[in-house]
This record gives structure tokens, sequence and C-alpha cells, in this order.
């Protein structure tokens, strides 16, 4: 217990000397800010301290009697610089205002330079010293320039300016943003002079180029007449030929319209044809699959039909048949035994008759012997008379086809008609020699009183 009250009284202790040091530094001091338009000084401090302090837009601590709080404007300033009645380099006597716009530098070391020579005194002093610097170096340059240098290239005459400006005025710590010129006139009218001059000038020259305008427009107008016939007949041309081409281009395009008209109608009657053509496979297929439907269902039909009939039929006949076959045969055996007693019969007959014919044959070669030796010793009288003996029958033969005719017709004029009749009963002779071997004119030339 004893230890945890003297640990509170230390703390107790140490909490009011901190609140008594706050205190005495609020009563010995100040808090100072600033903005970001100005700039806070603060030099001096205790023990003999010789350090400046600069803040830019935030705050800073001074003791009281014994540092120096200062504030110093960073806005920008506009001054308007006049140098009246200063001598050109050409001697005549200019009056020229500008208007420039400064500013203190905020970089550390040059707002240290802005802040020892500008520092207490009033923004009218520091932009009268500014604008003390700008005269006199406008006034400097001025006396180098000509008239029509300072009066036509006032820009170039202001960047000079704040070219040669620029490092004095940088030296204290300021800076130039902008210097132009805002107006140049004189009292002795030379600007006025070259003025008139200038217009006078300008005026001639108006005039000159107005004549050689309404030359040149003539001329150019007589060329644009020409230039404007030659287009209009080169465009005349071009049409035509755009037209003759528009013509060749439309028959070849009408062309391959019609070939690929011509192909697309073939091809369509090709596709048509193909595809008849498939239809009539399908079809054709379709038949053939019903033809074998068909076939199949006769075959079955067949089929059963001999089923059927090898039922009804064949079965019953093979019966039949077979009684048949066994009649048959007992007939065939009927037959073969007749057969055979009648061929015995026949055979005995026959060798009868053969031996009655073997007679016959005998007697008639006999017969045919004594007739050839009859003959023989007749001679040709007996040949002639079998021959005409023959004659009748071989005429009887011969007429007994044209019995049956009932016309006939020669074809031959009536000149030529006893001619054919010649050469029909010329053909007589021949004919009976090659039947009977016989010369029938030899044998008549051989008859006394013949010729």
């Amino acid at each position: 217990m004893i230890q945890q009250s003297t640990t509170s009284s230390y703390l107790a202790i140490l909490l009011c000397l901190w609140k008594a040091c706050i205190t005495n530094s609020l009563i010995m001091g100040n808090i100072h800010t600033v903005g970001p338009n100005e700039a806070l000084v603060v030099s001096g401090g205790c023990c003999g301290a010789s350090s400046k302090t600069t803040v830019v837009g935030g705050w800073a601590w001074a003791w009281w009697l014994v540092t120096d709080v200062q504030r110093m404007s960073l806005e920008v300033m506009t001054l308007n610089p006049v140098c009246e009645h200063v001598e050109t380099a050409q001697g005549v006597p200019l009056t020229v205002t500008g208007v420039a716009q400064c500013k203190i530098m905020t970089a550390k070391e040059l707002l240290q330079t802005a802040s020892e020579q500008f520092l207490g005194k009033t923004s009218q002093e520091v932009q009268l010293t500014i604008l003390q610097t700008l005269e006199g170096h406008l006034r400097a340059i001025l006396g180098t320039l000509s008239v029509e240098e300072v009066y036509r290239d006032r820009d170039q005459f202001a960047s000079l300016v704040r070219e040669v400006a620029a490092p004095d005025v940088g030296r204290m710590g300021i800076e130039i943003l902008s210097f132009t010129i805002k107006d140049v006139y004189d009292d002795v009218e030379y600007l006025s002079s070259l003025g008139k001059a200038q217009t006078a000038n300008v005026k001639r020259d108006a005039a000159v180029g107005v004549a050689q305008a309404n030359r040149d427009a003539g001329i150019r107008e007589a060329e644009c007449e020409k230039a404007s016939m030659d287009v209009k007949y080169n465009m005349d041309t071009k049409v035509e030929d755009n037209t003759r081409l528009y013509k060749l281009q439309k028959s070849n395009f009408d062309r391959e319209i019609n070939t690929a008209k011509a192909e697309a109608q073939l091809a369509y009657e090709l596709q048509a044809a193909k595809t008849r053509q498939k239809i009539k496979t399908e079809e054709m297929q379709i038949t053939v699959v019903e033809r074998r439907k068909q076939i199949e269902i006769e075959e079955q039909e067949i089929t059963r039909r001999e089923k059927e009939l090898i039922a009804t039929v064949r079965l019953p006949a093979e019966a039949e048949s077979f009684k048949v076959e066994l009649v048959a045969q007992g007939q065939r055996t009927q037959v073969v035994e007749k057969a055979r007693a009648d061929a015995e019969k026949i055979k005995l007959i026959g060798a009868a008759e053969a031996t009655a014919i073997e007679n016959v044959g005998r007697s008639e070669a006999e017969a045919m012997r004594l007739k050839a030796a009859a003959y023989k010793q007749y001679g040709e009288a007996a040949i002639l008379s079998l021959v005409f003996e023959a004659l009748p029958k071989i005429a009887a033969e011969v007429a007994a086809p044209l019995a049956k005719t009932d016309e006939i017709v020669m074809l031959s004029g009536s000149s030529n008609f006893s001619n054919e009749i010649n050469k029909f009963v010329a053909q007589v002779p021949p004919a009976i020699q090659a039947l009977t071997g016989v010369d029938l004119s030899d044998v008549l030339r051989k008859i006394p009183g013949a010729k």
C-alpha cells in the first residue's frame, strides 16, 4: 500500500510540472500562421541566435521580446513602365508604355535574398524599385533600335527587354512573369509620316495590283475559258469513251449473264435429269424389291402348291403309278411271252417265204437270163422293140404331172413358139438315153428307110 501511494505521488508531481511548463511557454511566446500568398520571416531568438526562419503557407513559433516576426507579400505585382521622349538609334524621340507582371520568387535562397532587400518596405516601395529597373533597361534598349524595329516587331522588342532585365531583378529575388509593349507613339509625327508613305505606297501598289489583277483576270478568264472548253471537250470525249466502255462492259456482262443463265439452265436440267434418274432408280429399286417380294411370295406359293400337289397329286399318283407299274409289268410279261410266240411264228413264216422267194427269184433270174440270151440273139431289133414298148409307159409317167395342170402359158413371141417346141422335142432322146441307156437317135438312124 505504501509503494502504490509513492508511485501515485510521483506521477502527480510530474503532471504538475508539465502543466507548468506549458503554461509558461504560452505566456512567453506565440504561434504565427501565414497563407500561401505570404512569406513569414522569423528572426532573432534566445542566447543570441542569428538564424532566420522563412515560412510560406505554414506556421512558426516566436518568442516574445527576443524574436522579430515580419510578413512579405508573394502576390503578383502589375507594373506599367513608361519611357517618354526617349531617342532611338535614329534620334527620333518616342514614348513607349508597357505592362509587366512580377512577383517574389519562393525558392529558399531567392526568398531570403528578397527578404533582405525588401523586408520592412511597403508594397508600393517594392513596385517602385522594380519599375525603375525595368524603365532603365527599356530606355537603354530603345536607344539601340530604330523606330521601324520598335513599331513593327513589338513582341521581339518586349522579349529583348525581358531577357535583359531578368538577371538584374532576379538578383533581387524578383521574377518577371510577362512583359508586353502597350503603346508606341511620338510627338513629331514620324510614325504618322511613315504611315502616310506606307499608305501611299499601299494605294499605289493597290492601283497597280488592280490593273495587274484586271489584266491577269482577262488573261486568266481567257485561259479559264480555253481550259473550260478543253475540259468540256475532254469530258465529252471521256463521256463518249465511258459510254462505249459502258456498252462494251454491259455487253460483256450480258454475255456473262446469258452464259451463266444458260449454264444454270443446263445445270438445272442436268440436276433435274439426275434427280429423275435417281427417282427412276429408286422406283426401279422399289420395283425390284416388290418383284423380289412377289417372287418370294410366289416361291412360297409354289412351295405350298408343291406340297399341296405332293399331298393331293404326287402321293396318290405314285400309289397309282406303283399300281399301274405292277399291272404293266404283268402285262409286259404277258406281251413279251406273246411276242416271243409271234416272233417264233413269224420266223417260221419268214423262213418259208424266204425259201419261196428264193425259188421265185431263181425262176425270174433264169427267165431274165433266157431273155438276155434271146435279146442277144435278136440284137438291136429286140432292144428297139423293148424301147418302143417302154415309151408309152415313159410318156405316161412324164405326162402324169401335166395331167394336173389346167393351163400352160408360153412366155415367148409367136415366131419363137416353134423353136420352143423343137427344143422341147430335142430334149426327149437325151432323157430316154439317161433313163434306159439307149441312144434313141442312133437307133432311129439304123431303121431302114429312116434319115
